[in-house]
């Protein structure tokens, strides 16, 4: 076996036989997945808005409202709609029980028909600020095409004098029936989002990743300190070996780690990764960034105390900027700006490319910044220990 599998074969078997290594690299981040998700999870989900109609005007310009206009929200599953006396519905609106109540006053479709103003109520929860907006909305869209029903009919009735009120009926229907109130469209988004569970099971698996990979590459200062680097230096075996054997230490406990957290998350969880290649593409290219970035920190430190505590420092702050406790788009474009330097916003972002059904391909922009990362990271990293491991 070459030298390089063996001592990656050596530190693999240590860190299996290493508790701290699994829960870092497992337990704790897939227990904070599935918190994050029961606390933020419930809050993301669409629900239907509960809505009440009171009719106390029982004529066919009520029923317009009640079964056509809120009809259509329930078939379309945007509302649940529940007939009520008016203290029934008062009372589910105080108690919280309904998102808002319409009420259509007796008499309604007489001041319909009458100059005067006509009046629709809507009683708003306080609790339920987006559906009573909504609620509003849709009561002054029927109010206009009421409206516009009272001008069709006066510029009829003003053009043709002595119309038939059948006529003049049947002008007012076709001007209401004519132009929905309520007009519903889906639209494709810009920018794909991942789903909330999705999301944070991603930003944490990520996050940790920079704990998890510091575990190969932190042993060679191990190594110096307890000798051992001196006996392997001895040994016919070349500087180089011995770098890139840590290097793929790190690397399959990377790996492994985002692979275990993915399926776990997916099958416990729910959460959404998309197309496999697009997503192992990610996997490899996020975890080789992640090495070299806790490479280079290595490199720096003395001890393997000061390398465990300048690699916490540097995972806390990427993980921050990039987006694994909240979506930087909330802070602004300089801070979405920022975010880029780190492997975490672009491992995001490509998962996200490949949400709502994207191939591997919508994903290799960000695979290509990853590989460049790493790149960057561990030819410095290289460059660096390999002073420490000369002969």
């Amino acid at each position: 076996m070459h030298p390089t599998l063996q001592i990656a074969a050596k530190d693999l078997r240590q860190r299996v036989r290493d508790r701290s290594a699994f829960l870092l690299a497992i337990v704790v981040p897939f227990v904070l997945i599935a918190i994050f998700n029961l606390l933020f999870g419930p809050a993301s989900t669409p629900r239907a808005f509960e809505y009440a109609v009171v009719d106390q005007d029982h004529t066919a310009v009520s029923r317009t409202f009640t079964v056509d206009v809120l009809g259509a929200l329930a078939d379309q599953g945007v509302a649940e709609v529940s007939e009520l006396d008016e203290d029934e519905a008062r009372a589910g609106v105080r108690d919280g029980d309904l998102d808002a109540a319409f009420v259509v006053p007796s008499g309604f479709a007489d001041d319909v028909a009458s100059p005067g103003p006509a009046e629709l109520l809507v009683v708003g929860s306080a609790d339920a600020p987006t559906a009573t907006v909504a609620a509003r909305s849709i009561a002054r869209s029927y109010a206009g095409n009421l409206d516009a029903a009272r001008v069709a009919v006066a510029a009829v009735g003003a053009a043709r004098p002595g119309l038939a009120p059948a006529e003049i009926e049947r002008v007012a229907q076709e001007t209401v029936h004519g132009a929905s109130p309520v007009a519903l469209e889906d639209i494709s988004a810009t920018t794909r989002v991942l789903d909330t569970k999705t999301y944070f099971a991603a930003a944490l698996a990520v996050f940790f990743l920079l704990f998890t990979v510091q575990f190969g590459v932190s042993s060679l200062i191990d190594e110096r300190g307890g000798g051992t680097l001196v006996r392997m230096l001895a040994a016919p075996v070349p500087p180089w070996a011995i770098l890139v054997g840590k290097l793929l230490t790190s690397v399959v406990l990377g790996i492994v780690s985002l692979t275990v957290l993915m399926v776990l998350s997916a099958l416990m969880l729910g959460a959404e990764w998309g197309d496999p290649l697009g997503v192992a593409l990610l996997v490899v290219a996020g975890v080789l960034a992640a090495t070299g970035i806790t490479s280079v920190v290595a490199s720096l430190a003395r001890t393997s105390e000061q390398a465990g505590t300048w690699q916490a420092v540097i995972a806390v702050s990427l993980g921050l900027l990039g987006g694994s406790f909240f979506p930087v788009q909330q802070a602004g474009d300089l801070v979405a700006g920022l975010s880029l330097v780190t492997p975490h916003a672009w491992f995001l972002g490509g998962l996200g490319d490949l949400a709502g059904g994207g191939g591997a391909i919508e994903a290799l922009p960000s695979v290509a910044a990853l590989l460049a990362m790493a790149a960057v990271t561990m030819g410095v990293a290289l460059r660096r220990t390999g002073r420490v491991v000369a002969p």
